[in-house]
């Protein structure tokens, strides 16, 4: 599934949040925590203690959406940290592969034959 329009740029925010913030409570921790704009355009994703959920904000142009998921059986694989940056920034591809349940950092490569016929 591919939720992320072409050249929306995706960060990931390291460690744990407290998923019981709301809408307006994640868009000041963007903004005083991590000094990135929320109604950039960019879509900012937080994972909760126990792993098996994440919020995603985006602001669309028009309005601040937040999107959630919960995954029934796993875990989203999360950075525990960003090194010196606030973010992990990650491509849409990887953000679908996310959202899946994948893990987006070491996907799976289909087989591939060593030799021909």
């Amino acid at each position: 599934m591919m939720l992320v329009p072409p050249g929306v740029n995706v960060h990931l925010v390291p460690g744990v949040t407290d998923l019981r913030r709301n809408i307006d409570a994640l868009g000041v921790l963007v903004q005083q925590a991590l000094k990135c704009d929320p109604f950039s355009g960019d879509m900012f994703a937080f994972r909760g203690q126990r792993a098996d959920m994440i919020k995603i904000l985006w602001w669309d142009g028009t309005g601040l959406c937040l999107f959630m998921k919960r995954l029934e059986d796993g875990y989203f694989p999360w950075p525990a940290t960003a090194g010196e940056k606030t973010t992990v920034e990650i491509t849409s591809a990887q953000l679908s592969m996310l959202i899946e349940g994948l893990n987006w950092e070491r996907p799976e490569r289909a087989w591939r034959p060593a030799v021909a016929g």
